[in-house]
């Protein structure tokens, strides 16, 4: 048994932290439209499309796939932000059942704010960066519903995760 923790097991934990804010959001249908401003979202539907628009677009990236524009992203339903955490989820679990030294090929950001001596990275780090950039935005959620009065009783740190023993 490796020390590490794998790709594998971050991928189960954000399907967990996402699975938990499409049911917490299904039942309270007036948090979508709670105000947020998280990332220059006007309400928390925009900010759950960054969320899963950007799970989709990085894996899109790393899969050598087409990249949807950010304007192509549906705007609402829920269950159609959640279909991008779905093919975002697919993509990933097809290239987790790669070869596992891929991960440490190099991978460019095409990015102009990005210095060009900070753009090669492995595709690992931007495989953890999808993975961890969901998580650190649940945690943005959770604090702001729970500071309009809205407590979801998220419990998305990792150490509460059955996906890691």
């Amino acid at each position: 048994m490796s020390a590490g923790i794998t790709l594998d097991e971050l991928l189960a934990w954000n399907d967990e932290a996402a699975q938990f804010w499409k049911g917490h959001l299904e039942a309270n249908q007036a948090l979508l439209e709670l105000p947020c401003g998280i990332t220059g979202a006007e309400n928390v539907q925009a900010f759950v499309r960054h969320i899963w628009g950007a799970e989709l677009r990085w894996g899109q990236r790393l899969a050598g796939l087409a990249v949807t524009d950010r304007e192509n992203l549906p705007a609402g339903p829920l269950e159609a932000l959640y279909g991008l955490h779905i093919e975002a989820m697919e993509i990933m679990r097809g290239l987790l059942k790669g070869p596992e030294e891929s991960w440490g090929q190099p991978y460019v950001l095409e990015f102009e704010w990005i210095p060009a001596e900070q753009r090669a990275v492995s595709r690992k780090k931007v495989a953890g960066h999808l993975l961890f950039h969901s998580q650190r935005h649940w945690a943005q959620l959770a604090t702001l519903v729970r500071a309009a009065g809205f407590p979801s009783g998220f419990r998305g740190d990792l150490l509460f995760s059955p996906a890691v023993r």
